[in-house]
């Protein structure tokens, strides 16, 4: 889990500023959320911080 993004704080990558089509996420000791960031008070999806990390990881989203 990302060390540079303070706990409980949603973000979205720099690299979305342009778009609308993106997601939020928020770090928190024992999950990670994420949601749509049009719909900020919608539905939020939560994570194990381990299960992110091998997301992350895999590279699945770079293709």
């Amino acid at each position: 889990m990302s060390k540079e993004t303070p706990k409980g704080t949603w973000f979205k990558s720099s690299f979305s500023e342009s778009s609308n089509a993106c997601v939020e996420v928020r770090f928190d000791d024992s999950a990670v959320g994420v949601r749509d960031s049009k719909y900020p008070d919608g539905p939020e999806l939560s994570f194990p911080p381990q299960s992110w990390d091998a997301f992350i990881d895999s590279e699945i989203w770079a293709h």
